[in-house]
């Protein structure tokens, strides 16, 4: 069974970094496409980044450039790393994996294509 917990959230000045990370601690296979998404107060759940399984990785326009997604098979794990965070980048991050090798880019933005979802860890960048 899947069960994704993820960690490494919490307050950053802006122009500051974090790194998230994803753990499966129910052995998520590395066939699985995983994402991460966000969502601020009174906003709906938007797209950050994915990651199919070989590889290929899709941003949000709001983040290329300054977000990294990757992932470490052996480890179950898969990462954000954050950099030149912004005020508007404040959110509960959340990571989400589907049963599939590959999305495409459309697909990848759509939290209905995810079947697995973890509890979320806050982000929060202060001006």
């Amino acid at each position: 069974q899947v069960q994704l917990v993820e960690s490494g959230g919490g307050l950053v000045q802006a122009g500051g970094s974090l790194r998230l990370s994803c753990a499966d601690s129910g052995r998520t296979p590395s066939s699985y496409a995983m994402g991460w998404f966000r969502q601020a107060p009174g906003k709906e759940r938007e797209f950050v980044a994915a990651i199919m399984s070989r590889g290929a990785t899709y941003y949000a326009d709001s983040v290329k450039g300054r977000f990294t997604i990757s992932r470490v098979n052996a480890k179950n794990t898969v990462y954000l790393q954050m950099n030149s965070l912004k005020p508007e980048d404040t959110a509960v991050y959340y990571c989400a994996a589907v049963a599939r090798t590959f999305l495409t880019e459309r697909e990848s933005w759509e939290t209905t294509e995810y079947r697995y979802w973890g509890q979320g860890t806050q982000v929060t960048v202060s001006s």
